[in-house]
């Protein structure tokens, strides 16, 4: 799906409460999983255990870290929507909620849908709250619901 392109507050405005896209799948591969686990030194057995994995945990084979996927956020959305709205910079605000309801394993491919909650002022700019599902090809409920606060300024 081509990524939505949001070029004025108007249009913003116009989005809240919306579901504003839903973007293309990526694949979530072992080896992402171990630069992952490299990066942040959790190299727990459920994530980097292939032959263990495969006999001892309940999903039969390896699944990422729910932070990785968490992660993804960024790349996920940058894939799926793009405010174009002029800014001197935006800034990653934070999270008010994150849960993580079902796993994400190796080789499977996950996307975003992407729901504008709100848009606030701010001093020198604005805030934006999305609603973030990231579900999983083929999963019957979603691997990541985040509440992302996204903040630009002029």
């Amino acid at each position: 799906m081509p990524v939505r392109e949001i070029t004025g507050l108007e249009e913003l405005h116009s989005l809240i409460g919306q579901e504003v896209n839903v973007g293309d799948w990526i694949e979530v591969s072992q080896e992402r999983i171990n630069m992952f686990a490299e990066a942040t030194g959790d190299h727990q057995w459920i994530h980097v255990d292939q032959d263990r994995a495969r006999t001892e945990s309940p999903y039969g084979t390896t699944i990422a870290h729910g932070f990785l996927t968490l992660s993804l956020l960024s790349y996920l959305m940058k894939q799926t929507v793009r405010v174009r709205i002029p800014a001197k910079m935006g800034i990653n605000y934070g999270l008010n909620k994150v849960r993580f309801p079902s796993p994400v394993p190796s080789g499977a491919r996950i996307r975003a849908r992407a729901t504008l909650q709100s848009v606030e002022d701010i001093p020198d700019g604005l805030q934006l709250v999305w609603s973030v599902l990231v579900e999983r090809e083929g999963g019957d409920k979603p691997c990541c619901v985040a509440e992302w606060l996204l903040r630009q300024y002029n």
